[in-house]
């Protein structure tokens, strides 16, 4: 994990919020900052199977038109022989899936760093889990608090299927590591 700078930084890139009304409801979460535990892990349960079209819509979207998204021809003599899914659409994709669990991580306050560990294709299905990595009250703010998240998302691999939650971002299965801060009302 690389090294960050104190809370404060995160402080300074809060957004004015007013959380006063927020509403467990409409966001579909009644977990709140108190909530979580550093270590805690959350298994988004989810899974969404990525299919060529969509995938090719959102590379587009990104202006990404690396061949290797597009190009079957040319990919087919390639060592895996077809088109990789874009990187973004992964990301977007876990993402998604961790509002299951994180539905009240109402802003990415900072992207630490992430790993794209495995190629994934048209026809897998992408599942994400979730850990708590650190917790962080931000000075001046009574209304908010600040969570790093490690999300990791697996191909063809629900987490309950996963050999050891434990394990590092090059087991078999996972596809991506994304270490990320939300913000989240208290």
């Amino acid at each position: 994990m690389p090294a960050l700078a104190s809370s404060a930084t995160i402080v300074a890139s809060c957004p004015p919020l007013k959380l006063a009304g927020w509403d467990n409801g409409l966001s579909g979460s009644t977990h709140r900052f108190p909530d979580y535990e550093v270590g805690e892990k959350i298994d988004h349960r989810d899974g969404m199977t990525v299919e060529e079209a969509e995938h090719q819509l959102a590379t587009r979207l990104y202006q990404n038109t690396a061949r290797v998204h597009f190009n079957q021809f040319a990919e087919s003599r390639s060592r895996f022989g077809r088109r990789l899914i874009y990187g973004g659409h992964v990301i977007s994709l876990a993402r998604a899936l961790s509002f299951n669990g994180l539905g009240n991580a109402c802003i990415i306050a900072g992207i630490n760093g992430g790993r794209h560990v495995a190629p994934l294709f048209a026809g897998g299905t992408v599942f994400a889990w979730s850990e708590v990595i650190d917790k962080a009250d931000l000075p001046g703010r009574k209304d908010v608090g600040a969570l790093r998240i490690l999300t990791r998302a697996t191909k063809d691999l629900p987490c309950t299927e996963y050999p050891a939650v434990e394990a590092t971002a090059d087991a078999a299965g996972v596809i991506l590591e994304l270490d990320y801060w939300v913000l989240i009302p208290r």
